[in-house]
């Protein structure tokens, strides 16, 4: 730790698990970091849904994670553990995090950090870690996604649904996506959605189907599961790979496996917070190599919908939970 630093924060936490309004903030001291950790001034953080289901209290952090919410940052790199790089002292970075986001001070593994192109804002930056890497493996690496294969996914104008469309239509796959309105069923378009379907109104089986003369799509990438996981396997087609990566409509689902068989379909899906360090610098290298020239170049810009004061997470957890929010939610924690 460097002799500047201060040795308390501000974070914002809760006592007990509720609504937003039990996020509070608090007083803790500053972290240090460890071996192969990263000490990083938080600029801004990225507001995603894990972090809602937590302040709930259904997902507790993994052992060893912070239990202040908060899966991203963004910041300048200001203390360094044994083993971390030395050049990244004094580096603007942002970082996926297993914990610890809504705080001033944020600790990160020094392989989980990105650079932050010239350019690009630390808001933005924010915005993109935990769905990149999200989208990066479920859709690339255990969807086994390609060029001239078509993606269905579900909640299109979500953080990880805009990420979904913009990198699949980088790497020159067809997209597919639902949404609950035509307001954000354009909002996908105007990304580069193909297809865009408002599913309270129309049935998103025979649209994808229809869209793709019978023949049905490749991958699906879905936050819903229940009752949809049938549904989604209705859509795919031979060989295809349904990738699940949250439950928001419901833990279990029955489904055909006579159609499993004979479409000879994979079933798979992951979550990324609990994996290893060692997984996710592996994941951060890939990321970095393949997918991460197209954010500093310009080619793939996060959607941002709205950045509330650190001091306000409770109300950007209410407009997550609303549903009205097209893209990223952020929180401006510092003032770099």
């Amino acid at each position: 730790m460097t002799d500047d630093l201060p040795e308390t924060m501000t974070a914002m936490g809760f006592d007990d698990p509720g609504g937003p309004d039990v996020l509070r903030p608090e007083t803790l001291p500053v972290p240090q970091p460890g071996e192969n950790q990263v000490l990083i001034r938080v600029s801004h953080a990225g507001v995603n849904r894990p972090d809602v289901i937590q302040r709930q209290g259904f997902y507790p952090p993994p052992p060893g994670a912070s239990p202040i919410p908060g899966l991203e940052v963004s910041g300048t790199v200001v203390a360094l553990g044994d083993g971390a790089p030395p050049e990244m002292l004094d580096r603007k970075v942002c970082a996926l995090v297993s914990g610890g986001g809504y705080a001033e001070y944020c600790l990160a593994h020094s392989a989980h950090c990105l650079a932050v192109p010239d350019g690009m804002g630390m808001d933005v930056a924010a915005a993109i870690p935990e769905t990149l890497f999200t989208v990066w493996h479920n859709v690339f690496e255990r969807g086994f996604a390609r060029d001239g294969e078509t993606l269905l996914v579900h909640g299109g104008t979500s953080g990880i649904g805009t990420m979904a469309i913009m990198l699949a239509k980088a790497f020159e796959m067809t997209v597919i996506t639902t949404a609950g309105s035509e307001e954000k069923c354009q909002a996908a378009r105007d990304l580069g959605a193909d297809l865009a379907i408002n599913y309270k109104d129309e049935d998103f089986v025979e649209k994808a189907k229809a869209f793709t003369d019978g023949k049905g799509v490749d991958v699906v990438l879905d936050m819903v599961s229940g009752d949809y996981v049938a549904r989604n396997i209705e859509c795919l087609a031979e060989d295809g790979r349904h990738v699940t990566i949250a439950v928001l409509g419901g833990l279990k689902a029955e489904i055909n496996m006579a159609t499993v068989m004979r479409k000879r379909l994979v079933l798979t899906g992951s979550t990324l917070r609990p994996r290893s360090d060692e997984f996710k610098a592996l994941l951060a290298d890939e990321i970095y190599n393949h997918a991460w020239p197209l954010f500093e170049d310009g080619t793939i810009r996060p959607v941002m919908d709205q950045t509330f004061p650190h001091a306000e997470a409770g109300a950007a957890h209410a407009r997550m939970e609303g549903g009205d929010h097209i893209g990223k939610i952020v929180l401006a924690v510092g003032g770099d």
